[in-house]
């Protein structure tokens, strides 16, 4: 069968002949448009089996309409009223034959249903300011951006969907062989999402996104019930850049022998000690700790912690530590970063960010929605198509200035072993996932889910344990890292949030440091923000004593 090409021509330019733009309602709006047109394959299997192999394309519309002026317009929170759930999806489902009247008539009901809607919500926010007191952040709800204007081709689709079919088969067959696998999946996952935008302002992008994923996964249980996984995952924007058969099987081999290792590993009790986190288990690390609490949105929120809101020019980390959140940057070695993109959701250029240098913490992650000390996106707006865009991570970069060797930071971690009197030390060698609490009234932890968790003993021993999760509170366990290793790597995964899944990656050196806590799980662990997103190559190897 010849690879499936759905290109489609010059699809975009009939899209184009829609009235997209003219969008200057009355009253002072501000409206935009983002049609989102995706084609996708998905092609899974089980043990061997295929078990579902499909095509599919569709287009969804979202609206937006602010009403009002830049200082207040009515997206402002009701102060007092908790958070609202009734406009939190507003994607519509457009035609995709390319009729510009069947798309003029969807874009038009749409924009006049949104408008309506931020006329009430506006009569709602100004009663609000009028009997509340004055609230202590008094930056505007809005920023003013420059127009943007950029055109890409319609990236094509390219995939031999046959023979995904017998690879996904190939790649389940072996973990068949083992009753004690309850279950053993692979899924591939090919799309392409072109991005029509118009706004108000005059920005008019086209952008088009290709990516290929594959996912492998398997579980086990141990003889006391536990549930044991494994998961591997990765992602190319070329059909070329995802590893050939042999290098999946060597890895599926490799997760048999981690889950027959793990059923047999003995349960580690509740530990707080000395800890090297490496492989992805370090990219979630920062990604939930630090990257979810310098979202802009979070500081101007009363229902959240605001953890570092006046932690700026404050020292946070190591002065050998700089973390970079670089959107620009769509490749690091031979792995393709899933948190690059040229615009984000709200027309904004992308642009690298160094939140922390030196040690220093710095700035915030922006989106238009500016926050005391920061009137300005800093091009990360972004949003799953439906949601509302609101400040969100992309690529976490890690530096460090003369970082040990792996060998290095392993014998600092026995030092520190000897020095604290423990028994032993701990290595996060992979993980499933993790999540984070940012709220204001509830705990502000985290919770990194690990899979591999190894002890390291005095003597150098080293022995897989199982039934740990990586828990602590953000300031803390910052003030624990202390050094890293030299041993870049990548995470890719998908985040979850209140403005729907984005993809993102976190690549560099992790940090070393000590007394974080650990304890054990209860059941299969949760998902939380990553889901079994997690990215072939881990992540750097940081110490966390």
């Amino acid at each position: 069968m010849r690879p499936h090409d759905t290109s489609a021509g010059g699809r975009g330019n009939k899209i184009d002949q829609a009235p997209v733009s003219g969008l200057q309602a009355q009253g002072g709006a501000h409206a935009r448009k983002s049609l989102s047109d995706t084609q996708g394959v998905f092609v899974s299997g089980a043990f061997g089996a295929l078990t579902q192999s499909a095509e599919n394309r569709r287009r969804m519309l979202d609206v937006d309409v602010r009403v009002g002026d830049y200082a207040l317009d009515n997206t402002r929170a009701l102060r007092g009223a908790g958070p609202s759930f009734l406009d939190r999806f507003t994607a519509t489902e457009v035609p995709v034959d390319d009729s510009p009247d069947a798309i003029r008539s969807v874009l038009w009901a749409q924009t006049d249903r949104r408008y309506k809607r931020a006329l009430e919500q506006l009569t709602a926010v100004e009663t609000n300011v009028r009997v509340k007191v004055e609230q202590e952040d008094k930056s505007s709800d809005f920023a003013k951006e420059p127009a943007a204007k950029a055109t890409e081709p319609v990236a094509p689709l390219k995939v031999d969907r046959k023979a995904w079919e017998q690879r996904v088969r190939k790649f389940t067959a072996p973990f068949a062989r083992y009753g004690d696998m309850y279950e053993a999946n692979a899924f591939f996952l090919a799309s392409v999402e072109t991005r029509y935008y118009v706004n108000s302002e005059g920005t008019t992008l086209q952008t088009s996104q290709p990516s290929y994923r594959l996912f492998v996964s398997a579980f086990t249980k141990a003889e006391d019930g536990m549930e044991l996984p494994r998961y591997e995952s990765y992602f190319a924007v070329t059909p070329e850049g995802l590893p050939d058969d042999a290098a999946v099987l060597k890895v599926v081999d490799g997760m048999i022998a981690d889950l027959k290792a793990l059923r047999a590993a003995p349960v580690v009790d509740p530990y707080t000690g000395p800890a090297i986190l490496s492989g992805r288990a370090a990219g979630v690390f920062f990604h939930e700790v630090f990257g979810h609490r310098i979202e802009g949105h979070r500081q101007k929120r009363e229902e959240d912690a605001q953890t570092f809101k006046k932690k700026i020019n404050e020292q946070v980390l190591p002065e050998s530590f700089s973390v970079i959140f670089d959107p620009t940057l769509s490749r690091m070695g031979n792995t393709d970063l899933v948190g690059a993109y040229r615009f984000d959701n709200e027309g904004v250029a992308s642009r690298p960010v160094t939140v922390v240098e030196n040690g220093v913490f710095k700035s915030f992650l922006m989106s238009r929605t500016p926050i005391e000390g920061f009137p300005d996106s800093n091009g990360h707006g972004r949003k799953q198509v439906g949601f509302a865009p609101v400040a969100r991570q992309s690529n976490l970069l890690v530096k460090v200035k003369a970082p040990l060797s792996h060998e290095a930071l392993v014998k600092a971690l026995i030092d520190k072993v000897r020095e604290e009197g423990k028994p032993f030390g701990l290595v996060f060698d992979d993980i499933q996932g993790g999540f984070t609490l940012t709220g204001r009234t509830i705990p502000n932890a985290f919770n990194v889910l690990p899979v591999m968790v190894y002890r390291i003993y005095p003597d150098g021993r080293r022995e897989l344990v199982r039934g740990v999760d990586l828990i602590g509170t953000p300031l803390t366990a910052f003030s624990k890292i202390v050094s890293a290793d030299d041993q870049v790597g990548v995470f890719n995964g998908v985040c979850g949030a209140e403005s729907g899944g984005v993809p993102v990656s976190s690549a560099g050196v992790p940090p070393a440091g000590g007394g974080l806590s650990r304890r054990r799980p209860g059941g299969r662990g949760a998902e939380g923000h990553e889901g079994r997103a997690g990215a072939v190559d881990g992540a750097p190897a940081p110490r966390v004593p």
